[in-house]
């Protein structure tokens, strides 16, 4: 059972034109601004909520369980959303926490979950809206006639996603939904394209950088610049994902140096031969905001990822904002990242990591005129238009 959090009431039926309804994937509005606004779908909104054309927006939290809500609540106020008379924020609620797993129970949950966000567009005064959606089963289940174009917005492959592991079957099933009824797709790489098919329209949309988060070259915090150098920096989720045999062979190569990670240690099992080493660091998760200081006080930064399905469909933002810091960067060459330019030294998946650390090391920072311009051609503001440009043609 679902109900409407809303103080608001509705306003009278206005011009259908531009009316657009945008819906997260598995997050809140609360969610994304404590994350710093920092993915594709959250910068999207944003495109849309600035956007003078755009005269009505839903926006819909994820679903939160009412109970857990509650508590949740009143341990920690909400970052509160700026509703106006054309802008308003939705969150359903629910008794369950998570969505259900197997494919026709998602089927009927989305069929819930639409009649509830159609009565909420109706009543908000919203007439054929266009649908911009970053969870695969509104996309995919919802048979959302009563809307406009429908685009989905696909910044991982969540059907390769360890964490999603159980809706796998969903994912997929959802996929074929949306190329069978010819949605149109956005998504942060060419794996992604191809593992949904779309037979509608499709538009390639990588990562980006906030051109006045990366800007200025803040000051390198005292506990950074306090290990000794070269300092290496991985920033991100410590997870399955990293290439804990390179890494580890790449802080024995610079015993004198530092291996530093920043991030949540999500598989601390996985990662445990890698934090034995006596020259790396542990540093846990940071607000977005602090990153930028934190990569200008790398001497080289790393991606060393294993090739996996869910890899090979990424968009590392950690590799453009390596590079709006100005970092030389190693990586695993993977698709998504073979055609950012730069002073990217690449390795074979499952290769020495070592050649392409000395490689960054020599090569130095970029120089100012390159960084800006990097910064420049890889910014948010130009990829929320085309974005915009695409979900909302008629």
């Amino acid at each position: 059972m679902y109900s409407e959090l809303s103080d608001l009431a509705p306003p009278a039926a206005v011009t259908p034109s531009r009316h657009v309804v945008f819906t997260w994937d598995d997050i809140t509005w609360d969610a994304a601004q404590r994350r710093g606004m920092s993915f594709s779908q959250d910068q999207v909104l944003l495109g849309l909520m600035e956007d003078p054309a755009v005269e009505r927006l839903l926006v819909s939290n994820r679903p939160r369980s009412a109970p857990i809500a509650a508590v949740k609540d009143r341990i920690r106020r909400p970052v509160p959303f700026p509703e106006t008379e054309s802008r308003r924020l939705r969150q359903p609620l629910r008794l369950r926490r998570n969505d259900p797993t197997g494919v026709a129970a998602l089927r009927r949950h989305y069929a819930v979950w639409e009649r509830r966000l159609r009565k909420a567009a109706e009543e908000f005064g919203l007439r054929s809206p266009a649908i911009v959606t970053s969870q695969a089963f509104v996309a995919g289940f919802c048979e959302l006639d009563w809307a406009g174009p429908v685009t989905y917005v696909a910044i991982d492959d969540f059907s390769a996603h360890p964490s999603y592991r159980r809706w796998r079957d969903g994912y997929l099933a959802s996929f074929a939904e949306i190329s069978r009824r010819r949605r149109r797709l956005i998504a942060v790489s060419e794996a992604i394209v191809d593992k949904v098919d779309p037979r509608g329209p499709s538009l390639v949309l990588p990562n980006a950088v906030d051109p006045e988060l990366w800007g200025e070259r803040p000051e390198v915090p005292a506990w950074l610049a306090s290990r000794p150098g070269p300092r290496l920096l991985y920033v991100g989720t410590l997870d399955s994902r990293l290439d804990v045999e390179a890494s580890r062979e790449v802080a024995r190569a610079w015993p004198d140096g530092s291996l530093v990670l920043v991030g949540p240690l999500e598989d601390r099992a996985h990662l445990a031969p890698l934090l034995a080493e006596p020259n790396v660091f542990h540093h846990g998760a940071v607000a977005h905001a602090e990153v930028p200081a934190i990569v200008a006080g790398a001497d080289a930064c790393l991606i060393p990822h294993h090739r996996t399905d869910l890899t090979v469909a990424m968009s590392p933002l950690k590799l453009y904002e390596y590079l709006a810091a100005g970092r030389p960067v190693a990586v695993t060459d993977l698709e998504p990242m073979s055609a950012v330019p730069g002073p990217v030294f690449r390795v074979p998946p499952g290769g020495d990591f070592r050649p392409a650390v000395a490689a960054a090391l020599e090569a130095g920072p970029m120089t100012e005129p390159d960084r800006v311009a990097f910064i420049a051609a890889n910014a948010w503001p130009s990829r929320r238009a085309q974005a915009l440009e695409f979900a909302l043609a008629p």
